[in-house]
């Protein structure tokens, strides 16, 4: 399978000799030394539909392509690879579960900046607004006060940003 091009203008995935143009024209060289086989290109391509997916195209558009460095460029083409190919892609839990699972640990975790991408994935994968603070509840029962309120105030303010785009009703 061809990776898929990461312009944030295309949806579609094309074939090698247009993902070679699109990456020279956007400056933005796919890592070869893990994107090399037709395995891992077959993963990157999974994972980069299921990113767009749950986070959305302007994201992943930002995280691989003109909002990345050469620096970080290869950490979001492994997280492609690796999260978004292997495990979301993965039979068992419906996505909506593994959105709700991801609150809890990135609560857990602390990882606020992640934390808001995943609200934001939550709700397209179809969690309500009370799921979501059910699951922050959860988590501050077991990870403390602190690591609640700063997870509730993420999230508060992500669900706005989205209610103001009018990707939400709330309330």
């Amino acid at each position: 399978m061809d990776q898929p091009s990461i312009s944030s203008s295309s949806t579609a995935v094309p074939n090698a000799s247009e993902t070679q143009a699109t990456q020279q024209q956007a400056s933005v060289p796919l890592n070869q030394n893990n994107m090399d086989t037709p395995e891992h290109q077959s993963l990157y391509a999974q994972g980069y539909e299921m990113r767009k997916k749950v986070v959305g195209e302007e994201y992943v558009s930002a995280a691989l392509g003109k909002g990345s460095t050469d620096f970080l460029r290869p950490l979001q083409q492994f997280a492609t690879e690796a999260a978004w190919g292997t495990i979301w892609t993965r039979p068992g839990l419906e996505l909506k579960t593994r959105s709700m699972l991801n609150l809890v640990m990135l609560t857990a975790l602390g990882k606020w900046i992640e934390l808001g991408t995943h609200v934001r994935g939550a709700v397209r994968n179809g969690a309500s607004e009370l799921e979501i603070r059910e699951c922050l509840l959860q988590a501050t029962a077991y990870c403390g006060m602190p690591a609640g309120m700063e997870a509730f105030r993420v999230a508060d303010r992500v669900l706005g940003e989205m209610e103001a785009k009018g990707e939400l009703k709330r309330g």
